[in-house]
């Protein structure tokens, strides 16, 4: 599949999730949008990454966490959409939340992790509207967690 090719080309392989058992969906497609509930660092069923963006985690470390999210909403896309990521008409939104210290405010060069990887997975159809913002804490303390609006067809 040339999208997993493209994963790969950025260094990630491609994820291999499962529906966690959550009183909500990962994905949820509405008429031509769906809806990705957000997602952290987590690689099968591993929190690959944990800690306070300015204390434990870099700001390198916290842009590649970032992608990593991305990649994992990429892979839920994948799932709502059968296979068939050729239907992305374009990623529309995306909300960068951002585990931080006190006094922190790179949140927008955190979420640019997750928005270069869009661009480079997708290109024009991976530009998009976003908010990144600062968060006292996340589930399971990682660093950062991203979710998703997307066009579709």
């Amino acid at each position: 599949m040339e999208y997993r090719k493209r994963l790969e080309g950025l260094g990630m392989a491609w994820p291999n999730l499962e529906r966690p058992d959550f009183p909500f969906a990962p994905a949820v497609r509405v008429g031509d949008t769906v809806y990705i509930s957000g997602q952290i660092p987590e690689i099968g069923n591993d929190i690959v990454v944990t800690g306070q963006v300015g204390r434990e985690i870099d700001l390198a470390a916290a842009q590649n966490a970032a992608a990593l999210c991305g990649a994992n909403i990429v892979y839920w896309l994948y799932k709502e959409l059968d296979g068939d990521l050729d239907r992305v008409v374009r990623i529309a939104k995306l909300t960068v939340y951002v585990n931080a210290v006190p006094g922190f405010d790179a949140f927008s060069q955190v979420g640019n992790g997750a928005s270069v990887f869009f661009l480079k997975l997708f290109g024009a159809r991976g530009e998009h509207a976003r908010a990144a913002l600062g968060m006292a804490g996340l589930p399971a303390n990682v660093p950062v967690e991203v979710d998703a609006i997307v066009h579709v067809r």
